[in-house]
């Protein structure tokens, strides 16, 4: 459906590796030039989600410009370092951004014994409902970065149909497609320090929350866990209403929803990625699905698509999903 040109990757020769350019992409993107407003919006379960909304210096679009809702990765938030390279590249475009927190996620600890997850689709669906309240003569976009690029999915696979009703384009970077085998291929190897850095981010709030977790979760194993299955078989699952791990895996993975959805949407993903498992690409899927457009590269990282030299870096991701992003909404 969409005939979209995407311009070719050639990632720098000094970062040969998938672990290399996700740890120096976390490094190189800048922060700077963006003022901050936020919004916080109540959910109907006694909850709340706060909204960052950026203000990238030189640039502010008119009240019905496009919008993109930015969805961010595990333990980030809307402030992240791709996220604010996002914004810069979208002003420039002439588009507004809008930053979700997930709960948890936005500085303070969110009132339930909920979390967020892969799968929370319906807090999206509820953010989306308040900008399209907010702003009724925008046109819409979505675009989440690894597990946002799961939520993002997952959301406009469930719409089908009518998911240009919610947004009119989308894009996915860095998404799992099976989590399952994701969570296998971290509990080994090298692969299990970034287990480590996440778990190590979620403790603090689970001893913060342990009252409130106590009657519905394991607090002890959440916090002696060692692996994303242990994690999520002890908090994910039986927080969230899934029987166990497993089942978390089987209904939020992505690749399942990818032949539904009926929006414009963006797929960019590195082979070389350290935190999925690099046979988990759908190819028939994507392919049988118009309305997809793919970027499978061979290196890249985890959102690290770092090409360039020294002192002339360039983000391949942020470039062509925004690229994307304008083509589809202006």
């Amino acid at each position: 459906m969409s005939t979209f040109q995407l311009t070719s990757f050639t990632p720098s020769k000094w970062l040969p590796s998938g672990h290399m350019q996700t740890m120096f992409g976390r490094m190189m993107r800048h922060k700077s030039g963006i003022i901050f407003q936020r919004r916080r919006i109540d959910t109907p379960d006694g909850d709340f989600i706060d909204l960052d909304f950026p203000e990238v210096a030189g640039y502010l679009p008119p009240k019905d410009a496009p919008i993109v809702l930015l969805l961010h990765g595990l333990e980030g938030n809307a402030r992240r370092s791709y996220a604010c390279e996002t914004y810069h590249r979208l002003a420039r475009l002439g588009i507004r951004s809008i930053g979700m927190n997930y709960r948890s996620c936005g500085g303070e600890l969110n009132r339930t014994a909920r979390f967020y997850h892969s799968g929370a689709t319906d807090d999206v669906l509820l953010v989306l409902t308040k900008l399209i309240e907010w702003f009724p003569n925008s046109k819409r976009g979505l675009i989440g970065f690894s597990l946002g690029a799961n939520l993002a999915l997952k959301f406009a696979g469930e719409q089908g149909r009518g998911g240009s009703d919610w947004v009119d384009t989308a894009v996915a970077v860095s998404p799992p497609f099976d989590m399952a085998k994701s969570a296998d291929l971290l509990a080994h190897g090298i692969n299990q320090l970034y287990v480590h850095y996440f778990l190590n981010s979620l403790r603090p709030k689970i001893k913060a929350k342990a009252a409130l977790l106590e009657p519905l979760a394991d607090v002890d194993k959440m916090l002696a866990a060692r692996s994303f299955r242990d994690f999520d078989n002890a908090g994910t699952a039986p927080l969230n209403g899934f029987r166990d791990a497993d089942d978390y895996y089987e209904k939020c993975s992505t690749a399942q929803f990818l032949p539904y959805i009926q929006v414009p949407t963006l797929v960019l993903r590195a082979l070389d990625d350290p935190l999925f498992a690099p046979d988990d690409v759908p190819y028939d899927l994507i392919e049988a699905n118009p309305y997809l457009t793919a970027g499978i590269t061979p290196q890249g990282g985890h959102m690290g698509f770092v090409e360039g030299q020294p002192g002339q870096f360039n983000c391949w991701a942020e470039q062509e999903a925004t690229r994307f992003l304008a083509a589809q909404l202006q």
